[in-house]
């Protein structure tokens, strides 16, 4: 399958300052980030908050510039065009935030909200705006007679749908979702959830899907991008980084999560400490001082992302072919905790359709 978003060679870099007279530095939030997604498919950037994710998904839309690097949407370099010939293609990618009040207009109503992007690229004639709005409510579980209403009469999930009917307004083609579920309860994740599952499937969306809940993650993603101390550790097939994580900090992802497993750790799964400061430069692998498979070379070498095995997995990790079998958390039910089991069922029954609407 083609690509329809090429990402080449991202980075970022800050310049900070410690207060008055203080020499300025700079920090290296993301570092030459690369992948590829193809229409209808969903990319998951994963990782720890500070991890770069978000800057990652605002460079891909030129709402920050990047440093270096390149994107590519559907044949055309994003980075090369004008602010006028931008506005233009911006029609054909949205974002969805992770805050849904925040995103919205606290004195606009939301049949407004939901109408001004329509209008703002003539995508309707004012005759019929008002029955495009009703039906993009409708589209993501909303009562078309609630729009006149205020964004704080509904509820966090109302809201989030709110926002994400307003993304599908100007009918894009590629949406980055930037923790679209962390700040929503359980139930109503699941219900999130589903709906962007149903919506890609249905629309052909292509989603770069930020998040650091590799539970969401699981249940949404084609494939996933693990990011770490702004370099990509991890990319390849959602199922095969699932099942069998190749770089150490997946692996520690994955035993991290929430209320996942109430048994003991095993020394592979470990691994205690902080991401390096972004302001301080890295000598050998990033990683090195929170791995429990540190070797000699890592702490000279900066492990490059390379194709494991000839397969479609890329690891930046100079020994993730010696390191021993992962027990994938899905394969070890007996010991997660309940509030975890709990929330695995609702995101299958939400993948399934079985929720109702937030």
């Amino acid at each position: 399958m083609s690509a329809f978003l090429e990402v080449q060679g991202l980075s970022k870099t800050y310049s900070m300052t410690g207060g008055f007279m203080a020499a300025r530095r700079q920090a290296h939030v993301v570092q030459d980030v690369s992948f590829t997604l193809a229409r209808g498919q969903t990319f998951a950037l994963v990782g720890e908050s500070g991890s770069g994710k978000t800057t990652v998904g605002r460079m891909l839309l030129r709402l920050i510039e990047p440093d270096t690097g390149t994107v590519r949407f559907d044949g055309q370099e994003l980075t090369a065009l004008s602010k006028a010939a931008l506005r233009a293609m911006r029609r054909r990618m949205q974002i969805i935030f992770q805050d849904p009040f925040g995103s919205l207009d606290p004195r606009v109503r939301i049949g407004a909200a939901i109408a001004e992007p329509i209008r703002l690229h003539r995508l309707r004639r004012p005759t019929e705006i008002g029955r495009r709005v009703a039906e993009l409510m409708d589209l993501v579980g909303l009562d078309a007679s609630q729009s006149s209403r205020f964004p704080h009469e509904f509820s966090g999930g109302q809201r989030q749908r709110i926002a994400i009917a307003r993304a599908l307004a100007v009918e894009p083609e590629l949406i980055v979702c930037d923790e679209p579920v962390s700040a929503l309860d359980l139930s109503i994740q699941a219900q999130i959830v589903n709906l962007l599952a149903d919506l890609r499937d249905r629309l052909g969306l292509a989603y770069v899907f930020i998040s650091h809940d590799m539970a969401v993650v699981r249940h949404l993603a084609t494939t996933v991008g693990v990011l770490y101390a702004g370099r990509l550790v991890e990319v390849g097939p959602a199922e095969a980084v699932f099942a069998d994580p190749r770089h150490p900090y997946t692996r520690m992802l994955l035993a991290a999560t929430p209320s996942a497993v109430i048994g003991p750790r095993t020394q592979s799964l470990a691994a205690d400490g902080e991401p390096p400061s972004p302001l301080e430069p890295v000598l050998g692998c990033a990683f090195r001082s929170r791995c429990p498979h540190r070797q000699p070379d890592c702490d000279q070498l900066v492990p490059p992302l390379r194709s494991l095995n000839s397969t479609h997995r890329k690891v930046a990790c100079l020994h993730a072919e010696a390191l021993p079998p992962f027990v994938a958390i899905q394969d070890s039910e007996r010991l997660m905790s309940d509030k975890y089991r709990q929330r695995l069922a609702l995101l299958r029954e939400a993948r399934l359709g079985a929720t109702g609407h937030a």
